[in-house]
């Protein structure tokens, strides 16, 4: 979508995409649409067996188009926009004489419930009816759910089914139960109003009495007037306590901005009672139907990619990232048994139960990089936050100790070298499949490995010798003369180097390269607003607000020294331009 003026949170335009992948989603922690489309979806609830298993698709009540009748004689502009700030899509008929708006959203702090309203408004002098048609051509009807009527509540209508397989042989049919309001081909302004504003909702539950609740809440709201005011409000306050924003040309701000939307449309709001994370798919709530965005599963885009970011923002949240990995513990285990060795595999592409349903098997058995990066995901927030509940009491511990068990059985010793080696292998590059020693998969056996045996100590728990004696003596490719890791064992470098140091130089200084200096503002980093400034060699922090007095005091470790620097509230400090990380002081 085209930008609103130099503003990067509203992005704006008069058409809207040809390619229907592209249009705006509009999601909370447990329903997900795309404007305009027939399928909504339902966190955690999938459809099909093992390989098959994806999204299972429900018909989505929101999918209706705002149009005016044929020979009005109105010239119109037409307005779509999704508004960041409030996390709704708005599509706005404008002429002479009224205003037509449509506004969708997921709302914030009922995450059962989505909305749309319809807001007609006379423009000039005059007392005639205004019409608008909704199209839509919505059916209760699933390829992947056994839906049936029911009776209406409430004025809404019912309808409630069950997934058509299960996930696992054996396993259960999860419900659905959905009530939405019945939409009018048409909607009049009348003679003598000025201003008119429909809503209409579609709520979906587990269970007939949960979805009757949640849409009493709705209605209620409603009521009062606030139903769409409440969400607004949460998305401001979400945006206050965790926003990012640059010193830059646009676009880049308005990738900022956009990602970090995506994210957060996902999560719950902060203190969200009751809240059971189903974990986040590369593609979102919104996508994942069959043979669509990976089916709707999770795997490591989450804890590697999604997670960081969320860390760094929101806490809690990624904290049920992380419990929807130890949920599924129990198909991780089983993954390894099944393969023939111990502790805990997690399944590279995963749904509801942690069993492995990537479609193709090849990844599922040869990707066991992603239970290093699921180690990495708790090691971060470990560090971040020191949460030991987590990890004492609410199964932490039993996650990264069952994948360094794993490491420990599916590591070969090679007497030649006096090495433990990872053979049969595909690293993060898919092109190539059954390698030996992939350096990226091994680092992270490593890091596992020392974390799980650091935690150990932390938690008064044994170590057990075997996990610091793998991490020791595992392979790590490397070549001395050319003086670099090879990707795995008998990897032929496919480019020069002295072409790889070209790129990395137009990487860094070339179109679109990073400006030398900037300014960069953070909030919600443990509870504190930083301030980032960056000039050739150095970095200025300085932390500008706390949001109260639990907020811990924060520290910077740079890397590789070690040096921890203290960031007291109002002062600036100044060190070179160094890895590292913001952390929770530890002095």
């Amino acid at each position: 979508m085209e930008d609103a003026g130099e503003d990067p949170t509203i992005f704006s335009a008069h058409s809207l995409p040809s390619d229907p992948r592209l249009l705006a989603t509009v999601t909370n922690a447990y329903l997900g649409t795309r404007v305009y489309h027939d399928t909504l979806h339902v966190s955690g609830v999938y459809n099909g067996a093992c390989g098959d298993t994806h999204r299972a698709i429900l018909p989505s009540p929101l999918n209706v188009k705002l149009e005016v009748p044929a020979g009005t004689g109105e010239q119109l502009t037409k307005t779509f926009t999704l508004d960041t700030n409030t996390g709704s899509f708005l599509h706005t008929l404008e002429g002479p004489r009224f205003r037509a708006s449509q506004r969708i959203y997921a709302h914030r702090t009922l995450p059962h419930v989505l909305a749309f309203s319809v807001s007609i408004t006379r423009l000039a002098a005059g007392s005639w009816p205004v019409t608008v048609l909704l199209q839509s051509a919505f059916s209760p009807e699933s390829p992947d759910l056994d839906l049936h009527l029911g009776p209406d509540f409430q004025g809404a209508r019912y309808a409630y089914g069950r997934t058509l397989t299960s996930e696992q042989p054996g396993g259960s049919q999860q419900e659905v139960h959905m009530l939405w309001s019945p939409v009018p081909p048409a909607l009049t302004l009348r003679e003598g109003e000025d201003v008119g504003t429909w809503e209409f909702l579609t709520v979906v539950g587990g269970s007939q009495a949960e979805a009757q609740a949640c849409l009493a809440d709705a209605l209620h709201l409603q009521a009062r007037g606030t139903l769409y005011t409440a969400h607004a409000q949460a998305w401001a306050q979400l945006w206050a306590d965790c926003g990012l924003d640059v010193v830059g040309p646009l676009p880049l701000r308005q990738a900022l901005r956009g990602a970090l939307y995506y994210l957060l449309s996902a999560l719950p709001q902060p203190g969200a009672p009751h809240y059971v994370c189903h974990g986040l798919s590369p593609g979102g709530l919104s996508n994942g139907s069959r043979e669509e965005c990976y089916w709707g599963h999770v795997f490591w885009d989450q804890d590697l990619w999604m997670l960081p970011n969320i860390l760094m923002f929101h806490p809690e949240a990624a904290r049920a990232l992380l419990e929807y990995r130890i949920r599924t513990l129990g198909g991780a285990l089983d993954n390894a048994r099944d393969l023939g060795f111990q502790g805990a595999k997690f399944a590279w592409e995963s749904a509801g139960s942690g069993l492995e349903v990537c479609p193709e098997a090849i990844y599922g058995t040869q990707e066991l990089h992603i239970n290093g990066a699921v180690v990495l995901a708790f090691q971060l927030y470990y560090h971040a936050t020191q949460d030991l509940q987590l990890f004492r009491e609410a199964g932490g511990w039993d996650v990264v100790s069952a994948v360094a068990q794993f490491w420990c059985s599916r590591v070969e010793w090679n007497p030649g070298d006096e090495k433990y080696h990872l053979k049969g292998v595909m690293p993060p590059d898919e092109y190539h499949s059954g390698v030996d020693n992939s350096v990226y998969t091994n680092v992270l056996v490593q890091n596992s490995l020392h974390f799980a045996a650091a935690l150990a100590q932390d938690l008064g728990r044994p170590i057990p010798d075997q996990w610091l004696v793998v991490a020791d003596k595992i392979k790590v490719p490397f070549d001395p003369k050319l003086n670099f890791h090879p990707e795995f064992d008998g990897y032929q470098p496919g480019v020069d180097g002295e072409c790889r140091r070209v790129r990395g130089r137009e990487l860094l200084n070339g179109h679109g390269g990073l400006p030398a200096s900037g300014t960069v503002w953070v909030h919600g980093v443990q509870g504190s607003k930083l301030d980032f400034s960056f000039s050739e060699g150095s970095v200025t922090v300085e932390v500008m607000a706390r949001s109260g007095p639990w907020a811990p005091p924060l520290e910077a470790e740079l890397w590789p020294s070690q040096a921890r620097l203290p960031l007291p509230p109002g002062h600036k400090i100044s060190f070179p331009c160094s890895a590292g990380r913001i952390q929770r002081s530890c002095l």
